[in-house]
């Protein structure tokens, strides 16, 4: 269960966000207002939400989840493998530090971002990526396995993070598409499996028995709700143009 989230307020500079999409620019007044809905639903979830204030130094600096880790038992500052990214931690380090006791870092030359790690209990499975090198997870599993945790790698093809293909939604659950389904580390889980015409909607949440889900993607909304979770949409559009998901959008804990 989560109590708390941190997110930072879209910066006037995301329409100069890294973008592979090929979906055009965001519009900046749209994007503001879906991350406030975000927000609310954060805090629909029962979440506490830490609103951090833009940043104009880094367009894409509203994802906050690539800059850290947050587990049960300590932080984790990471080292993007993005360069124009890379300073981002700079600030999301104050934030973390007043929530947690035990903070550690990803030094070079590793690499980790956090849309490259997935939560599964205890275990963290982490996305080799462009983002994410072998030496950012061999940091990052020796930080886990000091806290009493354990985590593996996944070989990435063709996604940008590893959660842009999968999500786990709990109670067995693993929510994903295209090269992840046939992935065997993933196939002690119940695999609900995302439509190639909705592959958005694997980068859905799982916030406390509810799921977020990107709106627009009905087949998956209703595969979800069929699995059992309260689904709630939420319109990231302007997100998705800077390959951001709706996991991206906050650090949860």
């Amino acid at each position: 269960m989560f109590s708390e989230a941190i997110v930072r307020t879209p910066c006037r500079a995301m329409v100069n966000g890294l973008s592979s999409a090929g979906l055009g620019v965001p519009d900046y007044a749209t994007a503001l207002g879906q991350h406030r809905e975000y927000t609310r639903a954060l805090q629909a979830c029962g979440l506490k939400v830490t609103v951090l204030p833009p940043d104009e130094a880094f367009p894409d600096s509203t994802f906050v989840e690539d800059a850290a880790l947050l587990t049960p038992r300590c932080a984790v500052i990471t080292r993007p493998g993005a360069v124009s990214r890379r300073q981002e931690t700079v600030s999301m380090r104050g934030a973390v530090n007043s929530l947690y006791d035990k903070v550690e870092h990803i030094a070079a030359p590793g690499t980790l971002e956090g849309g490259d790690v997935l939560m599964v209990e205890e275990h963290f499975f982490i996305g080799l990526s462009g983002r994410t090198n072998i030496e950012g997870a061999r940091q990052l599993i020796a930080i886990l396995e000091e806290y009493g945790m354990t985590g593996s790698v996944i070989g990435l093809e063709e996604v940008l993070h590893l959660k842009t293909g999968v999500s786990y939604l709990e109670n067995g659950h693993l929510l994903a598409c295209g090269e992840f389904t046939g992935v065997r580390d993933f196939q002690q889980f119940q695999i609900l499996e995302v439509a190639p015409d909705e592959a958005y909607a694997a980068n859905s949440l799982w916030l406390n028995g509810a799921v977020l889900v990107p709106a627009g993607y009905p087949r998956s909304s209703a595969m979800i709700a069929d699995a059992g979770y309260e689904v709630l949409e939420v319109d990231v559009s302007e997100f998705r143009k800077l390959d951001g998901g709706l996991s991206c959008l906050s650090l949860r804990f």
